[in-house]
């Protein structure tokens, strides 16, 4: 499953759109901060340019990610769940889970988010080179289960093909599916992996 080209085929052209946005709004503040501007400068005027410097901002931080997994693919066989991304691969075995289940959330009203939630027996590596974005920490929904576990978030369109995939290799991990509070997917801790990474490599 190429879920990285998928996302990057929705995700890179709104990134570009915010980006060109934000660099409208810095061309507007340079004519402005030289006093080549049409009529007199206003506080709207000053906030209006704000808001599209900060929309091309977004689009930077959304394209960073975005790009760097737009060849990320998911792999599901007899050993494992495995993730690539370009050149790194690694692989989270089933024989190392507790139990595996999808969540969904609502994003909007027509919309909803899926993640393949993935439940450790043991401890896991939080910061491994390739699954470090995928640990969430947070309370379990139902006890047993760990905090740490790893969240595989997956397009709507491939949620059946996943599940299908789970429950045809190891049916005795599937603990079925969960709604959960909006936004549910989460950030990955990208501030504590590079503490603990600093000065690694």
């Amino acid at each position: 499953m190429r879920t990285g080209r998928r996302s990057a085929m929705i995700g890179l052209p709104i990134s570009v759109f915010l980006m060109a946005v934000g660099v409208v709004g810095i061309i507007g503040g340079v004519v402005v901060a030289t006093g080549n501007q049409k009529g007199e400068s206003t506080g709207a005027g000053f906030v209006g340019l704000g808001v599209l410097v900060a929309l091309g901002v977004l689009g930077v931080i959304f394209f960073i990610p975005i790009w760097m997994g737009r060849r990320t693919r998911i792999l599901i066989d007899h050993t494992g769940l495995w993730i690539e991304s370009g050149k790194l691969r690694n692989v989270i075995p089933w024989n190392t889970l507790a139990g595996v289940c999808l969540y969904w959330s609502n994003l909007g009203r027509s919309q909803k988010l899926y993640s393949l939630e993935l439940f450790p027996t043991g401890p896991i590596d939080r910061d491994d080179p390739v699954l470090w974005a995928l640990v969430r920490d947070e309370e379990p929904f139902r006890p047993g289960l760990p905090r740490l576990r790893h969240r595989l978030g997956i397009p709507a369109a491939s949620r059946q093909q996943m599940v299908a995939a789970v429950q045809q290799y190891v049916p005795q991990l599937w603990l079925g599916e969960y709604e959960r509070a909006a936004g549910h997917i989460g950030r990955p801790d990208a501030k504590g992996h590079r503490e603990r990474t600093r000065g690694k490599g």
